[in-house]
């Protein structure tokens, strides 16, 4: 009896038919690591105190030093109270004259009221300080450097206008000044003499006499160094 052929177009397939793994679903995508911003600029440098602002806490540190009242200051240098309360609030504009007068009356060099910050190396602008016009002439002066502890020297940029002369009561005894003048022309009066410089001339007199400065030509400028024992 032959056999029937077997069918195997119905069995099962002997490999199992398994459909693609589905992938596992996505989490969070991993943070980024936290990153600081390195940069090469160096920080700002802090703000240089205004002129004014710079005179009104020289002001007050000084007169404070010296356990002076605002009103006996005021009184020794022949101001008025007003006034020395507008300047140690910084909101004076004062002249040349009132500021020697409120150094004497303190008994300090003018330069300790307007002694900028000091460096160990340091670029000077001018603009940057506070500049003391004269209340009778054209005529303005800016202290560049004042005098360190172990001497007695203070560096004045002068500016001046043709016109009135600027007229300097005498300075302590034994003050010296050394005038270099950079632009323009001036006259320089003292001891009965009187000098005209150009620009590089040099001239050394007594600070402790009476001098006269005359500005010969429009934007005349020059050094001055006031050296005192």
């Amino acid at each position: 009896m032959s056999s029937q052929p077997r069918d195997v177009s119905a069995a099962p397939s002997t490999a199992a038919e398994l459909s693609p793994a589905e992938p596992a679903a996505a989490g969070p995508a991993p943070a980024e690591p936290a990153t600081t911003a390195v940069t090469d600029e160096a920080p700002a440098p802090a703000a240089v105190p205004s002129p004014r602002a710079q005179i009104a806490a020289a002001l007050k540190r000084e007169r404070l030093r010296a356990d002076l009242s605002l009103s006996e200051v005021a009184r020794r240098a022949g101001v008025g109270k007003s006034t020395m309360s507008g300047l140690e609030a910084g909101t004076g504009n004062p002249s040349i004259e009132t500021m020697w007068a409120l150094a004497a009356a303190l008994d300090i060099p003018l330069s300790r009221l307007l002694d900028p910050p000091q460096h160990e190396v340091a670029l000077v602008h001018a603009g940057d300080l506070p500049s003391l016009p004269s209340a009778t002439s054209n005529y303005a002066a800016t202290l560049l450097s004042a005098s360190p502890s172990n001497a007695r020297r203070d560096i004045y940029f002068i500016q001046a206008e043709p016109g009135e002369p600027r007229i300097s009561q005498p300075h302590p005894v034994g003050t010296i000044e050394h005038v270099i003048l950079g632009q323009g022309a001036a006259r320089i009066e003292v001891l009965g003499q009187s000098y005209e410089l150009r620009v590089g001339d040099y001239l050394t007199h007594p600070g402790d006499q009476s001098h006269k400065f005359t500005a010969l030509e429009p934007g005349t400028n020059t050094v001055i160094v006031v050296e005192s024992s």
